[in-house]
């Protein structure tokens, strides 16, 4: 026998040791992919409780915001209760705040780091702010029920395309139902004021905060009249050129086409702003 063939101190594997080599490396992958599983409900718990304190601190804001903005107490700010499902993002620097629509019930919260917005559904007690001087009790009855979401809502008229600028004759305010405690639907035809649709909207469905957007109300190059001044004392108008898009109370750049000077003005309608 030629002993190139075969070399005795050379050692094969039999069927039982493959067996054990297979299945020590099944164990050492299974054992591998668990540890993320493992480590997922305590990040998912971090999150929440993240979620949960970024949502307290907006609370905070908006509260102290509306008192400023419209007197009163923090405490007797009504805030509509959120989607579960949404997880509010921590924000680095102070809220942004302010009534896109014409109705003050709608807030509008933005954060600049990172960027992200929200509506919120807001509302004071009926008849104002309690006066600090009520009695306990009567302050809480009256906090406790929002003058919003109650009585009406805002429909469509006919079916509505995602982009159309809304107008009067697309909608109307019907009786809302008495079960329904959906505090996102619009109250109030004020609401859609000047507003874009964000998704298409079938006849006789209600309309939520969501399927609304400011609408762009200026648009680069179009003519754009400044007003400058007040009706009281004096108000001159000026024809500009825009020089970006803007929506209703944005801040644009606009431009005079004679002079080529160049002015800041905030956008009041379509094709209209005011001078700061």
């Amino acid at each position: 026998m030629n002993s190139g063939m075969f070399n005795p101190s050379v050692k094969t594997s039999t069927p039982a040791s493959a067996l054990m080599q297979i299945l020590c490396l099944t164990v050492f992958w299974l054992w591998t992919l668990t540890l993320p599983a493992q480590a997922q409900p305590g990040a998912a718990a971090n999150a929440k409780v993240q979620a949960s304190a970024a949502a307290e601190s907006m609370a905070t804001q908006v509260r102290q915001w509306m008192a400023q903005s419209h007197g009163g107490s923090p405490k007797d700010v009504v805030i509509a209760p959120l989607d579960e499902r949404l997880k509010i993002q921590g924000c680095q620097k102070p809220l942004a705040m302010d009534h896109p629509f014409a109705s003050k019930e709608t807030l509008r919260v933005r954060c600049p780091e990172p960027v992200w917005q929200l509506y919120l559904q807001v509302s004071v007690p009926q008849g104002g702010y309690s006066s600090p001087a009520a009695p306990a009790g009567a302050t809480v009855a009256t906090a406790a029920t929002p003058s919003i979401g109650g009585k009406t809502m805002v429909v469509a008229r006919r079916l509505l395309q995602r982009g159309a600028i809304l107008q009067p004759d697309m909608l109307e305010e019907v009786q809302a139902s008495p079960g329904n405690a959906d505090t996102q639907v619009l109250s109030t035809l004020k609401d859609a004021q000047f507003a874009e649709l964000t998704r298409d909207i079938a006849a006789g469905q209600p309309l939520r905060v969501s399927d609304i957007r400011r609408a762009v109300m200026v648009k680069q190059g179009q003519v754009v009249m400044l007003s400058i001044g007040n009706k009281t004392d004096f108000q001159i108008t000026i024809r500009m050129e825009a020089m970006q898009d803007g929506r209703l109370g944005d801040q644009v750049k606009l431009k005079n086409p004679e002079s080529g000077r160049q002015v800041s003005g905030v956008v009041t309608g379509p094709n209209m702003a005011k001078g700061l």
